[in-house]
């Protein structure tokens, strides 16, 4: 019997699996694999909750795969040579992965494909496994990727999407192939307490529930930062758990204006990996560059960190940073504000803002997180690159009554109302009592500040 490999990485799922559907035809065995390379705790990718989710959808999917007669094989080491060697214990022709659009796994992808055929077997990549558009796919005429967000989702609006997928029934593992232990998410320190549990079956009873009771609202009510209405799917999408061209199909089926904005936030998931995979040095540089000269030094350092703690003096702004701290998870309004008071406000590199996002989102990838914080800082698509965000504005416009901000500034869970939004006003013996800080620069000073900065004033 013909025997293939499947290497999972970022579609942790047997629903709609491209490469597991491909490497089961003509009766084959199949080794369904992944690799735990230690290249990506040096490119600082191996978060904590990253790693903790990691484990719930190994695990999650070593269970399903043994319901089906299989189980999940597991090593450790560079994943070229990993791979190599359980092709060669399985006796595999056939080596089968989704693709990806960071430079990371492009190289990876290169290095597998040589060392493959030199041992005279075959490397397939399969589009479309977490994307639901492939990379490339739709393109304008003088380019080889849309920088606009709006041409961008009308062409991909319509594209045909392949059908889905079926679970398979069954599958047969090669005997001889052994596998390391599976990770435990209990092992794995500096998790934030109120991280989301991970895996297939978890994902998939999110999207259900999310489509039976949530997605009807989510145009009116997806800013709403107090009604958390927004479907939390993010992170299963991020590792794969959740198919992208299955999400937009049920979505779709669902029907109205609800579905239709939900399913523009996978286009916009879609059109930002259609940038990375074009232009792969924007993970790190200025994909449209301000001739910005970010502030340095003591004192903005010190403005970073308070960002960083949640205690900037700006309660809408905190609330989200401590939400992400607890969670591993922030809402999308609170990450628009808090990245726009980074960059703009307090005038300091993306960067630092996103690195910091990467060390604890649950859903923190290359494409989505680095792209996203150059929409806002400017220095990426956004055709509206000089917009700066006002908190105190935000905060009364998408948390009206101050609920969000009481949840998670306890300092201020006292203060009635809109008026937690602004407790600079509160009388001063009230405003001491709560043990505050005062804002770390007025609103009007870093305004100027950017402006002057940008060439604006």
């Amino acid at each position: 019997m013909r025997s293939s490999v499947v290497v999972f990485t970022c579609d942790l799922r047997l629903s709609d699996h491209p490469p597991l559907r491909a490497a089961l035809r003509e009766g084959r065995r199949v080794v369904p694999l992944f690799v735990r390379d230690p290249a990506v705790d040096a490119a600082g990718f191996a978060a904590p909750n990253r790693l903790a989710f990691l484990a719930d959808c190994l695990r999650d999917l070593d269970a399903r795969l043994r319901a089906r007669g299989g189980r999940l094989v597991v090593r450790e080491g560079d994943t070229v040579a990993q791979v190599c060697r359980v092709a060669a214990e399985a006796d595999a022709d056939e080596v089968h992965m989704a693709g990806d659009v960071s430079a990371f796994a492009h190289s990876r992808e290169r290095r597998l494909r040589r060392a493959l055929e030199a041992g005279g077997r075959r490397l397939y990549v399969h589009d479309t496994v977490s994307t639901a558009v492939a990379p490339g796919a739709v393109t304008p005429a003088s380019s080889d990727h849309f920088a606009v967000f709006t041409p961008y989702y009308r062409r991909w609006s319509a594209e045909g999407l392949r059908d889905v997928l079926d679970v398979p029934r069954a599958l047969t593992v090669p005997p001889e192939v052994g596998s390391a232990p599976l990770p435990e998410r209990a092992a794995v320190r500096g998790v934030s307490p109120g991280l989301c549990p991970g895996g297939e079956t978890e994902g998939r009873r999110g999207l259900t529930a999310w489509l039976r009771s949530g997605v009807e609202a989510y145009e009116e009510r997806h800013d709403d930062l107090a009604g958390d209405a927004t479907s939390r799917l993010s992170p299963h999408l991020h590792f794969g758990t959740l198919s992208p061209v299955e999400v937009v199909h049920r979505a779709r089926r669902a029907g109205g204006a609800g579905a239709e904005a939900f399913v523009r936030q996978i286009a916009w998931r879609d059109f930002h990996r259609q940038v990375l995979a074009a232009r792969p040095d924007a993970a790190a540089h200025d994909y449209r560059t301000r001739g910005d000269r970010w502030r340095a030094g003591k004192d903005a350092e010190a403005d970073a960190e308070a960002w960083r703690e949640g205690r900037t003096g700006y309660p809408v702004v905190d609330a989200a940073m401590r939400q992400l701290r607890h969670e591993g998870w922030m809402h999308n309004r609170g990450r628009l504000l808090t990245a726009s008071f980074l960059a703009k406000t307090l005038y300091v590199d993306w960067r630092l803002g996103a690195r910091h996002f990467l060390d604890l989102l649950v859903d923190g990838d290359v494409a989505n997180n680095q792209l996203n914080w150059q929409w806002v800082a400017g220095t990426g698509t956004d055709t509206r690159p000089n917009r700066v965000l006002n908190p105190v504005a935000q905060g009364k416009r998408y948390d009206p009554q101050g609920a969000y901000v009481r949840r998670w500034v306890a300092e201020l869970s006292d203060v009635p109302g809109a008026s937690v939004h602004e407790p600079w006003n509160l009388p001063d013996q009230e405003r001491a009592s709560t043990g505050y800080p005062e804002p770390v620069v007025s609103l009007a000073e870093g305004l100027d500040r950017f402006r002057r900065a940008r060439g604006r004033a």
